[in-house]
């Protein structure tokens, strides 16, 4: 059963008039993030910090649409910093931070309460501060009074979800001229080339056969997906497009990284939502055919599909890699031998930062093709609307 009109998908002017935040022209700007952030960032004042400044820790403060900025430093500072890099979504700042320390407190609007409460605290603590969001905004405030380093978001969209690369770039750009990250230039402009090539081929005008993320978005809305990344890189972006499913084409998935999470995705194989299963009356596979009964069977049920991430394979494998690699190819034969829908996604490029934005890309215009398909627009949900309007 496939909620998604599968014909809207193809009619321009109705995805038009469905998008009013224009999600999708949002998400095509996403190699120009990359661009003019790099040139925010370079005139805000960074030229300051170099590798002798190098913090004894860095501390990322980022929730909800920004929250894989800190992901993917921890991830590309792990084989490269020298210091420790942590992550706090909200909650009190870690006692431990101190005038040694690197705060980066990340916010489109600069007003989320999380990410303005650790920063103030910082500030407070004499700590080195580094803050990313709007110019005219509390956290720019409380960043100027402590004489930290804001980056503006020169062009704000309308939701935080389509502006990730305006957000995480700045805050590479400072890692690495810490030392913590290894970005140069030529990677960040090798990442906005492979976004402009991924908003060409999602463009809207191209057809749902020959467009990937339209083609994705039906798979997606067909199966209750379960988003499984082969490793670091590949963990982040099914975080990543598990969050924008839930978030944006409002479709329930789950997510995992191998190897941790190897046990618990096989054992889905063998649930109710597998295509093998029984129904309670005791038929296999009772949720789908024309002689399923709604009264003994009981209500259709959409059945679990792995969509397993894989980064692309380095022409020399370690034996960890090897490991990760056989371990992919093991499950994916077991969800086929199970009846379980597979769609594996390869990351396709040079650089960590390059692989990981050709995946993270990829599920956001799925997502966002999955919401319009629907009838729904990717940024507005009337239920986070009354959740807050309950909680204030």
């Amino acid at each position: 059963m496939a909620w998604i009109d599968e014909a809207r998908l193809d009619r321009v002017d109705e995805l038009e008039s469905i998008d009013r935040s224009q999600s999708l022209r949002m998400l095509a700007t996403a190699g120009a993030q990359v661009r003019r952030a790099v040139l925010s960032a370079d005139e805000s004042g960074i030229e300051r910090w170099g590798p002798q400044d190098r913090p004894r820790s860095v501390l990322v403060a980022a929730l909800g649409g920004s929250a894989p900025v800190p992901e993917v430093l921890e991830l590309l500072a792990e084989q490269h910093s020298p210091v420790p890099v942590t992550t706090r979504r909200g909650g009190p700042l870690p006692g431990w931070v101190g005038a040694l320390d690197l705060v980066i407190a990340v916010s489109q609007s600069g007003r989320a309460s999380g990410p303005l409460r650790l920063a103030a605290e910082a500030a407070r603590r004499g700590a080195r501060l580094l803050t990313i969001g709007a110019s005219d905004s509390p956290l720019a405030e409380v960043c100027a009074r402590a004489r930290g380093v804001h980056v503006d978001v020169a062009t704000p969209t309308p939701s935080s979800r389509t502006a990730l690369w305006s957000l995480l770039t700045p805050a590479l750009r400072v890692a690495d001229r810490l030392g913590i990250v290894d970005v140069p230039s030529e990677v960040f402009e090798e990442t906005a080339t492979i976004l402009d090539a991924r908003a060409e081929e999602c463009r809207p005008s191209s057809e749902s056969f020959v467009n990937p993320a339209k083609e994705l978005a039906l798979a997606l809305s067909e199966a209750v997906p379960l988003v499984l990344g082969d490793g670091p890189l590949a963990g982040v972006a099914a975080g990543r497009m598990a969050s924008m499913l839930t978030r944006t084409a409002r479709l329930p998935a789950t997510r995992g990284t191998l190897p941790d999470d190897a046990a618990q995705v096989v054992a889905c194989f063998d649930g109710p939502l597998a295509a093998g299963a029984t129904s309670s009356s005791g038929s296999p596979d009772a949720g789908a055919g024309i002689f399923r009964d709604p009264f003994l069977d009981g209500p259709a049920t959409l059945p679990l599909a792995l969509f397993l991430l894989r980064d692309a394979a380095p022409a020399a494998l370690t034996p960890e890699e090897v490991d990760r690699e056989n371990l992919a190819s093991a499950i994916a034969a077991s969800a086929g031998d199970s009846g379980v829908r597979v769609r594996e996604l390869r990351a396709d490029a040079a650089s960590p930062l390059a692989r990981l934005a050709s995946l993270v890309a990829l599920g956001d215009y799925a997502a966002t093709y999955a919401a319009l398909g629907l009838g729904l627009d990717p940024t507005g949900s009337a239920h986070v609307a009354d959740l807050r309007a309950r909680t204030r």
